[in-house]
């Protein structure tokens, strides 16, 4: 162990061995203009670092871990171009781009996941096809991972054209390619996730004790209601609250308490609609014997990251629902930076140590294989 010049005693042996050093906080109050310097670069334009102890310094370390960050593999393109899904900022995804953002935001390790529409594009009756496509970039994902050590994760999707076919690459993501979790969508063609259909997924996750991301997309119901405005703007963001509602109310939250939800974008519009929730059993008494340890118990077991939410608008509705335990950092690239999220969780003003908890620790104690 060494102390650099901006206060942090970093592993030079474990940075050596090609991982990401590992940084402990002392006390940089005497903090020399040349360490002061890198430690701005490091944060980005507009951050300071005005002492001791601060938020800001936090921002130094560079061992962040990413849960919310797609990729496209070269096959996977193909196949979205041909349905017409592949527009430029999928078509130009690239290792180097995604390595060179991770980089400028302190990101030691991303957790990779296909974002919508997965492999939703396909028909239910080619459901062979879903499978090898979701196979394909599952296996894609797994050997970029082995080839870049340390710097990438995954969340494998699955063909949810059929439970078998679900099931199947289920097992085969966590037992062969040791992915760290399961990816799915909020929603595959009107179902969320509660819906009974999705139950064998759900008891197996949860009798795997796994993690499960979540990533939204659009009802069919929903999609181009407003010319002007894509359905990422609104629908994500309801469809997020949609699911969680129904594997709250349909009792899959209380049937698996050993399955670990993540919800992205901070829960969509959960947090502004939380009373509404609770208050449900209270005007419904049949759906309190599905919400047995009450519905805020099963709110503030949930994981939420930050992508697209690293405002104050978000954060500080968040933050009265859940404790800074149950927030991970999310960057959703290529669709925002690292940066982007740095940035707004420092001025939002969450103290070192949440900063810390939220850039790594939280994802850490989730996903014990970073630790």
């Amino acid at each position: 162990m060494t102390q650099d010049t901006t206060g942090l005693t970093v592993d030079l042996n474990a940075s050596r061995a090609g991982h990401p050093a590992r940084i402990a906080a002392t006390c940089g109050c005497e903090t020399p203009r040349r360490g002061f310097l890198g430690g701005l670069l490091a944060v980005g334009a507009g951050s300071m670092l005005p002492g001791c102890g601060t938020p800001s310094s936090a921002a130094a370390l560079r061992d962040r871990i990413d849960t919310h960050h797609h990729l496209f593999s070269p096959a996977y393109v193909t196949e979205l171009a041909k349905v017409n899904q592949a527009p430029p900022i999928v078509r130009n995804w690239s290792v180097a781009r995604t390595l060179e953002d991770m980089d400028k935001a302190g990101v030691a390790t991303s957790i990779l996941s296909v974002t919508t529409p997965q492999v939703g594009f396909v028909n239910t009756a080619d459901a062979a096809n879903a499978a090898r496509i979701a196979r394909e970039s599952n296996e894609w994902v797994a050997r970029l991972a082995q080839d870049n050590k340390g710097r990438f994760g995954s969340f494998a999707m699955l063909p949810m054209q059929t439970t078998d076919g679900a099931l199947r690459e289920l097992a085969y993501a966590l037992d062969v390619l040791k992915a760290d979790g399961i990816g799915l969508l909020t929603s595959y063609e009107d179902k969320w996730l509660g819906h009974p259909s999705f139950a064998p997924v759900m008891d197996e996750l949860n009798r795997r004790k796994a993690v499960l991301y979540t990533h939204p997309t659009a009802a069919s119901c929903c999609r181009n209601l407003q010319p002007d405005v894509p359905t990422t703007v609104v629908e994500f963001g309801t469809d997020t609250t949609r699911t969680i509602t129904d594997i709250v109310f349909s009792g899959t939250a209380a049937r698996c308490p050993d399955l670990r939800f993540i919800f992205s974008h901070a829960g969509g519009t959960l947090p502004f609609l939380t009373e509404r929730l609770v208050k449900l059993p209270v005007q419904d008494p049949r759906l309190a014997a599905r919400v047995p340890r009450g519905v805020l118990f099963e709110l503030k077991r949930f994981y939420y990251d930050t992508a697209w939410s690293a405002h104050p608008m978000a954060l500080g509705s968040l933050t009265r629902l859940v404790d800074v335990s149950q927030i991970l950092f999310g960057s959703d690239y290529p669709y925002r930076t690292g940066e982007d999220n740095v940035k707004g969780l420092i001025d939002y003003g969450f103290s070192a140590a949440d900063l810390r908890a939220i850039g790594r620790g939280n994802a850490q104690r989730l996903l014990p294989g970073w630790a």
